[in-house]
């Protein structure tokens, strides 16, 4: 017996236009993410600097809007300097966050040009864990300021004439964390924060800085930390950053499709701790929030079961199956919901480590089951958010009361004259009959109904079974008067894309 869910979205009732900025994606220097992922040079596809070309088709074909570089844990211990210049006179050093040898073959000029050739912007991120005000605005004018000054001549003499003018940076990674090299207490990082800032600032003021936030919702210290940070940071900072993972060990789907609650609840408790420092300094600044890492993440072999001090080992690499894109989807789909105040959000990560893209060495690149909600929200989720009024049936789980057996949102794009419905049905059992009322609109037609579904939600994909599980276009979604009608297979990802007449 079908389930019943239905959508009503009006076009006067926004809940914002959406930063392209949430689909963006990390790149750390971790694992195979960057040596054997986006960088090989005797690839059969490598172009002339060694990247691999298959996998740059990817990353287009994602139109992601930016990437965060290069870090993650590694930034805390990562020396700048060791990455620019001749390859020749580059150090090898022993990268302490994964227990790796970092060869820095790859740094901060070749990830640029990598990022241009991907149609991206970067997210670059300076150590605040073994480094501090004076290394972060060298780099700024390294990579910023025209020339003229001993850094931006040093550039230029490295063969990069016009600078980078990146326009994002984080101030470190995860500082409260114990695992991070240099863990400060949040009056120790929002003091450094505050003050390299300003430092950075100086240097170029056109710059936007992300603040640490907690490294996740389960600190001991999350929000003390959070309040902590923005009383120190908040005139010289514009977001605050969020991580957040997740993963389902303990076998329990149902709970795990309903974990983007978790998510949603997240996001609102770090949105009042801004408005409290807000109101408390009386200040008329926004701030808004970078969720710039987020992701499944199930996969425990780290550096405690791989030979220490390897190039590029393999660390981290999960295989996704259906109901970790279903979860991903549900992600997305929170992200969305918080377009207002959520204006950066980084999938963690891009290839390799817990990413949407695999490759093998020397061979073929395949995609991950996550990677097609991914794709999809990048793609389709482009314009205005709508606020959402859903009715449908609800399961209560390990975790949860009151979980909607439908996740969904309606997206405008004003410019393409288009609508499109993402929705999630979560029930592992029964299909659900879907209605969705978009009559602000008037007459609309469906141009396609995208499903991601298989009988096993367990299912996924292999270098050597590449589309077990992949997205088709025969969705049954039809629209009448202003109506969409739809069935969602069970266990479903669902993109319904309309065009208005």
């Amino acid at each position: 017996m079908s389930k019943k869910a239905t959508l009503l979205a009006d076009k006067s009732f926004i809940l914002s236009e959406i930063d392209n900025r949430i689909y963006g994606a990390f790149i750390e220097h971790l694992g195979r993410a960057v040596y054997e992922g986006i960088y090989e040079p005797d690839h059969p596809s490598a172009d002339s600097q060694g990247f691999r070309r298959d996998v740059l088709d990817i990353v287009r074909s994602l139109q992601v809007p930016i990437v965060r570089y290069p870090g993650g844990n590694f930034v805390s211990g990562y020396n700048w300097e060791d990455g620019v210049g001749p390859l020749a006179e580059r150090p090898k050093v022993l990268e302490l966050a994964w227990v790796s040898l970092e060869t820095n073959e790859i740094g901060t000029n070749e990830f640029a040009d990598w990022a241009k050739k991907a149609n991206t912007e970067v997210m670059m991120a300076v150590n605040l864990g073994t480094r501090g005000i004076d290394a972060a605005r060298n780099l700024v004018e390294y990579c910023n300021h025209p020339s003229g000054s001993f850094w931006s001549d040093k550039r230029i003499s490295h063969g990069y004439k016009e600078p980078h003018r990146f326009k994002t940076w984080c101030l470190g990674n995860e500082m409260d964390g114990p695992w991070q090299i240099g863990q400060k207490t949040a009056a120790e990082y929002g003091r450094l924060a505050n003050e390299t800032a300003k430092a950075m600032k100086w240097v170029d003021p056109s710059i936007e800085l992300v603040a640490c936030g907690s490294s996740g919702s389960g600190m001991q210290t999350f929000a003390e930390w959070e309040a902590t940070v923005l009383d120190l940071t908040y005139d010289n900072v514009e977001y605050i950053s969020l991580h957040s993972y997740y993963d389902n060990k303990e076998n329990n789907t149902e709970n795990f499709l309903a974990k983007s609650l978790d998510m949603d609840e997240f996001i609102k408790s770090v949105i009042s701790i801004c408005d409290y420092v807000k109101a408390k300094k009386r200040s008329k600044k926004q701030l808004y929030l970078s969720f710039d890492e987020w992701n499944v993440w199930y996969s425990n072999n780290g550096s405690a079961v791989i030979d220490r001090w390897q190039v590029a080992p393999p660390l981290y690499e999960d295989v996704y199956s259906l109901e970790d894109a279903l979860a991903v989807g549900c992600f997305l789909i929170t992200l969305m919901k918080h377009a207002g105040r959520v204006k950066m959000a980084c999938i963690a990560q891009l290839v390799n480590v817990i990413a949407p893209i695999t490759t093998v060495k020397g061979g073929t690149v395949w995609l991950q089951t996550t990677f097609y909600p991914y794709l999809h929200a990048a793609l389709y989720g482009r314009g205005t958010a709508l606020q959402p009024v859903i009715t449908s049936d609800k399961y209560d789980s390990k975790d949860f009361t009151d979980v909607p057996y439908l996740e969904a949102i309606a997206v405008h794009n004003e410019e393409g004259n288009t609508v499109t419905v993402f929705a999630v049905n979560r029930c592992l059992t029964d299909s659900i009959d879907f209605e969705a009322d978009l009559r602000s609109f008037g007459e609309i037609r469906v141009i396609e109904h995208i499903v991601l579904e298989h009988e096993d939600v367990k299912a996924h994909n292999t270098a050597f079974d590449q589309k077990r599980v992949a997205p088709h276009s025969g969705g049954l979604a039809t629209a009448d008067s202003g109506k969409v009608y739809a069935k969602l297979p069970k266990h479903s990802w669902n993109v319904i894309r309309l065009s208005i007449v």
